[in-house]
């Protein structure tokens, strides 16, 4: 290992490159304002334990610092990443039996301890007022007659939650309505239930901060980790406490109904007492932020 380190040292040393200047900093692990060779030394210096970790060291978001943040700063000096702030996530391999691999960081999150957006459940945009006056499958009117109808127009499954005795028993989002899939593409999904359970069934969970930020860190089978800060939800945006729960609570929706029978959606929840669980019950004009999974 410290044989093929110090080959690559050689390799880059001998690069007739200056640096790459950057304004969001990422991967400029020793704070000199730009990103160089002296970054990729640093980073070398503590996965051999010579230096303590830094927060800037961890490039690639996943709670440690391994030989992955060593290649994004080597990549970031070779051009082959524009070292900004992305709008996508790196994907961590938890070990988890089926595979999956989830985002280091919510969706619309400029980092792993950032809150990111909050969408209600089907829709891929965030808003300003969540309730169902805002909600895109719901709709009420009065008739001629002055009779009020009110009710879901999509993900239904009882007449009596319909619009009009709708019902489709659609219980998964469509690719369209998946605010992972819409907003990221490349295979990226919000969580099933099941993918969710797993998450729950074989990471362990420990309450922490993260640059001040209140969350759970969650450590698969391998070691690996990821962060899902506790950001509470929105509703409505007349009341100071729009946002709910945040520091306490968190809550991140999947794709999918969980009790089929009441239309009840399936969202992750953890708080500062409780190890994670499947939950529901939450209206899902709710706004929650997703933490988007892929299966390679």
């Amino acid at each position: 290992m410290k044989h093929f380190i110090t080959l690559l040292l050689g390799m880059l040393l001998a690069l007739p490159f200056s640096g790459y200047a950057q304004q969001s900093i990422r991967g400029d692990v020793n704070g000199s304002g730009i990103v160089d060779v002296e970054d990729v030394n640093a980073v070398i210096n503590i996965m051999l334990n010579y230096i303590g970790p830094t927060a800037a060291a961890d490039v690639d978001g996943s709670g440690i610092v391994d030989v992955e943040d060593l290649n994004v700063v080597i990549n970031i000096i070779l051009g082959m990443d524009d070292g900004g702030s992305h709008d996508q996530c790196d994907w961590v391999d938890l070990g988890l039996p089926s595979g999956t691999l989830w985002a280091n960081r919510n969706i619309g999150a400029s980092s792993p301890e950032d809150y990111g957006d909050y969408f209600a459940w089907g829709e891929t945009s965030p808003k300003a007022v969540y309730n169902w006056d805002t909600y895109k499958w719901y709709e009420e009117y009065y008739d001629a007659e002055g009779d009020f109808h009110w009710g879901l127009t999509k993900y239904c499954t009882q007449v009596v939650g319909g619009l009009d005795d709708f019902v489709d028993n659609k219980t998964e989002l469509d690719l369209d309505d998946d605010a992972a899939a819409v907003n990221w593409g490349g295979g990226a999904r919000m969580p099933s239930i099941d993918q969710i359970q797993e998450l729950v069934d074989n990471c362990t969970w420990q309450w922490t901060q993260r640059n001040d930020v209140n969350g759970k860190l969650v450590t698969g089978p391998n070691g690996s980790t990821i962060f899902l800060p506790a950001a509470g939800g929105r509703w409505d945006d007349s009341r100071s406490n729009s946002l709910f729960d945040r520091y306490f609570d968190g809550s991140y929706w999947s794709r999918a109904l969980y009790v089929v029978v009441h239309g009840d959606v399936g969202n992750l929840h953890f708080n500062y007492l409780d190890h994670a669980y499947l939950d529901s019950g939450y209206p899902r004009c709710y706004g929650f932020p997703v933490r988007a999974v892929r299966v390679p």
